[in-house]
Order: C-alpha cells, then structure tokens, then sequence
C-alpha cells in the first residue's frame, strides 16, 4: 500500500511564493528543489537553491511583511506549508527547532552581506 504524502505538489516552474505579496508561514522542503528570485522591474536575478529538509519563507512566523524574493519549483517539488500557530506549537514541544531556525536565518544573513560586500 501507497504511503499518503503531506504537503503539496508543486509542478516545474510553478511559483510556490510570490514577493511583494503577504505571507504568514513556512514551508518546508519534502521533495525536490526550488529556485529562489529577486525580482525587479528590469531582471530576475536567482539568489539560491533550496533543496530537500531546506526552509523558506521564515520572515512571514515573525513579521507582517511582504515576501522579499519569489520561490519557483524548480522541477517537481513536494512543500510541507507550516502555518504560525502549528509552527509554535512544535517549539514548544522542541525548542531545539527555535535554535535551528535561528541558525539558518543566521547563516543567510552572513551570506547576503557577503554578497553584498563583494558588489
């Protein structure tokens, strides 16, 4: 028997988050890859790849803001969506999952000033 898969199925080139548009949850990579894009009105510009057990859309548990970049699938992808009240339930049960997250923003802060450093 066929075990059910959570998450949602998203097909290549399929636009999983939009920037500019309102976001509240995470989303959780099950299965494939996604592209992640800056987009402005001249050019696209891809900012990295995320791939399986990667995150993304972190910013909209904590602020109630716009989504600063577009997430494309990037060939077939499976994405587990983690709303905010799910998400701090789970910390309250591990809060180890706090200190992973924060460690991950962390990390792609340093990477972005380094980009930013090298224009």
């Amino acid at each position: 028997m066929k075990s059910k898969k959570l998450g949602k199925l998203y097909k290549d080139k399929e636009i999983i988050i939009k920037q500019g548009e309102k976001g509240s949850c995470l989303y959780v990579i099950q299965e494939g890859m996604v592209d992640v894009i800056h987009e402005t009105p001249e050019r696209e510009t891809k900012v990295a790849e995320l791939s399986e057990s990667d995150f993304f859309g972190e910013m909209g548990l904590f602020e109630d803001d716009v989504r600063s970049c577009t997430v494309r699938a990037a060939g077939e992808v499976r994405i587990l969506t983690i709303d905010k009240r799910n998400f701090f339930k789970s910390i309250k049960r591990d809060s180890s999952l706090a200190y992973r997250l924060l460690e991950k923003m962390s990390n792609r802060l340093r990477e972005a000033n380094e980009k930013i450093n090298k224009t």
